[in-house]
């Protein structure tokens, strides 16, 4: 087996953190394993393994005909028999079907809010997967949305898992005091809900006046980014609450956390979460995509509705207060992450359901 991870750019986010994982773990278990993205690379490359080819095709539109006959070029020059696209590049996989079709398609969907959504309002990703051998999603709706909206059956629901990373980079120096910070790893936009924490640090802030927020990712400077600011500002938290953008050392972010949260209003099964287990930190999360099946609330750590921000911000306050159950979730969310989301498990049932395609 010959296989190409197809991802939109390497800059840092849960799908493409999952394509580099993919690319890595595969390259002691098949016969050849690479990476392509297809608009540009990013950080993330550096978390490429040595043994792992990697090309940037540098996309520049929708019909990009000389990118197109790039990736065709390093499918036919290294006998790429598959090619697994993550989110949307699923697209550039379809054009790559069409000007080379002997290739096999799989694709990965990470969108966990699309399961509640209609096949209508994706008539076009309804189309080309008649052209796809396979679909691996990362939460169970997803799955049933995928039989349902999309009447596509060769479906692989797959968790994520952690991989190996060349990350050492020690950079960033998170503020505020040691011991009372809390992390959100999540890009400045709208399904990750951000504003609900400026709402509990204001609310939390007379309670717990040395504990302060951190959040880390790619800061797109658009509306949702302004109002975010406007708010911490408004609410005179900017002592509080602190902006860093994307960062390329998210290990050694983590180890400076005590407590991590996940605010978002939708999700598949975010890699934030697996990596927060990973470092063994406590985590107060939204209840929505996979996310209940490993925080599970009172034993590895707490969840709330996500209509429910009360309850929120009061499992926020609960484990400010108590180091001691924050050490004690830390360690069953670790034991959580190494049983379920371990990369040999992982590939092993990957491999098994693509060679049954």
């Amino acid at each position: 087996m010959r296989m190409l991870q197809i991802i939109d750019s390497l800059e840092v986010g849960g799908a493409e953190r999952l394509a580099v994982n993919f690319a890595n773990a595969l390259g002691n278990k098949i016969d050849f394993s690479g990476i392509v993205s297809t608009r540009k690379p990013g950080s993330l490359q550096s978390e490429i393994q040595k043994n792992i080819p990697y090309w940037c095709l540098h996309k520049r539109w929708t019909f990009d005909l000389k990118a197109l006959f790039k990736l065709r070029r390093v499918c036919v020059e290294n006998q790429i028999d598959w090619v697994h696209a993550h989110g949307t590049s699923y697209f550039q996989a379809f054009l790559l079907k069409l000007v080379l079709p002997k290739i096999n398609v799989i694709w990965h969907e990470h969108a966990g809010a699309r399961a509640n959504e209609k096949a209508s309002k994706h008539k076009t990703l309804a189309f080309v997967v008649r052209f796809f051998k396979g679909i691996v999603v990362v939460n169970q709706p997803l799955e049933v949305w995928c039989r349902r909206e999309l009447n596509f059956n060769k479906v692989l629901y797959l968790p994520n898992f952690m991989g190996s990373s060349n990350q050492s980079k020690s950079i960033t120096q998170l503020k505020g005091q040691t011991g009372k910070r809390i992390l959100c790893l999540a890009n400045l936009r709208h399904p990750k809900n951000h504003l609900l924490l400026v709402e509990a640090a204001r609310k939390l802030k007379q309670k717990h006046p040395s504990w302060t927020y951190h959040l880390v990712g790619t800061d797109a400077q658009d509306d949702y980014a302004s109002n975010l600011k406007k708010s911490i500002q408004q609410n005179q938290l900017s002592d509080t609450i602190f902006i860093y953008g994307l960062c390329e050392d998210i290990h050694h972010i983590i180890e400076q956390a005590d407590l991590a949260v996940i605010c978002s209003i939708s999700e598949g099964l975010p890699m934030a979460l697996l990596e927060f287990g990973w470092h063994k930190k406590p985590v107060v999360s939204t209840a929505v995509g996979e996310i209940p099946q490993i925080v599970r609330h009172g034993i590895s750590g707490l969840t709330s509705d996500v209509s429910d921000n009360e309850l929120f911000i009061d499992n926020l306050d609960v484990l400010m207060s108590d180091a001691f159950l924050r050490q004690k979730f830390g360690e069953e969310l670790f034991k959580i992450v190494e049983e379920n989301h371990s990369e040999n498990s992982v590939i092993a049932k990957y491999l098994h359901w693509v060679e049954q395609l």
